[in-house]
């Protein structure tokens, strides 16, 4: 199995491959839901609490900055999901919310997030896998 930086680093060389408006091929094997919530309701990494309401009774305190999460995989297709995670950016310029996955063209960066993603492709593909179930 490739490493994930490997991966990340010939994704990212080539570029993400977009389709419309979103990103229909995987970055890794198919996304597990368990790990993806758990990664949205982390603090620490995805962080996606911070701006996102999330329809989870774990939640406590969340932010409204970006839309509600809520009914998210009745909104978008799994692809549309994939590339807001991925490269938000490419679909809002404007977009305050970061490229999780993306490392290229990228300014004002955490030095610690320099030239790596903030979520690997697996981590990328987990995330989805959670949000598509929210009908």
């Amino acid at each position: 199995m490739t490493p994930w930086w490997i991966a990340v680093a010939a994704v990212s060389a080539a570029g993400l491959r977009v389709v419309g408006d979103g990103m229909p091929d995987r970055l890794a094997l198919a996304g597990d839901p368990v790990r993806g919530r758990a990664l949205i309701l982390a603090r620490e990494s995805a962080n996606c609490v911070l701006c996102h309401t999330v329809p989870d009774p774990a939640v406590r305190f969340s932010g409204n900055v970006g839309p509600s999460l809520a009914g998210i995989g009745g909104r978008l297709s799994e692809a549309q999901i994939r590339l807001r995670v991925a490269d938000n950016v490419r679909v809002n310029p404007r977009t305050v919310m970061p490229s999780y996955y993306r490392i290229d063209g990228l300014d004002r960066v955490a030095g610690n997030y320099a030239g790596k993603p903030v979520l690997s492709a697996q981590q990328v593909e987990d995330v989805v896998a959670w949000l598509v179930t929210l009908q």
